[in-house]
């Protein structure tokens, strides 16, 4: 089993939130999609995310702008996040859809940003959330809002009764 799939199923017998601290702490090898994109969990509580992206000209499209996939992965993690930091142990999740609106174009030289997501609306099966990047200055780059699948293990039900 690979280092990343050890961590993962280490990391799913926390609570979202304290595996997500663990993730910031240190404590387990930071996602390989955190590596590629250049980006970072930095902070987390009940309902919200913070991740932290660094612009480069390693993620430019063939314009020379910063790729929007990198801007929809940035609102897809602090999102997917936000809602993983409401779940127990043993439940995970899935993005259903997340969409995002473009509102400035960030090129490699727009340095840091700041991708926050939050939760809107918890429900059983189904979290929406929403999330948005601003520039060091504090200007909105994007925004958009992601459906959340929670994911149980076969037979569980929410608030750990099992079926029969």
């Amino acid at each position: 089993m690979s280092d990343a799939k050890t961590a993962a199923k280490e990391l799913l017998t926390l609570s979202g939130l304290d595996a997500l601290r663990a993730l910031i702490a240190g404590n387990h090898p930071p996602p390989s999609i955190a590596t590629t994109m250049g980006l970072y969990l930095a902070e987390v509580e009940d309902g919200r995310a913070l991740f932290i992206g660094e612009t480069s000209d390693r993620i430019l499209n063939p314009l020379g702008i910063v790729h929007g996939g990198w801007a929809l992965t940035l609102i897809d993690s602090c999102t997917g996040c936000a809602a993983h930091t409401t779940l127990p142990a043993n439940v995970g999740y899935t993005s259903v859809e997340t969409k995002v609106n473009f509102v400035r174009a960030i090129s490699a030289d727009t340095g840091q940003v700041r991708a926050e997501g939050h939760v809107i609306a918890r429900g059983r099966t189904i979290i929406t959330t929403e999330g948005k990047i601003t520039d060091a200055r504090g200007r909105l780059l994007a925004h958009g809002t992601s459906t959340i699948m929670v994911l149980r293990p076969e037979g569980q039900r929410p608030e750990g009764k099992t079926q029969q």
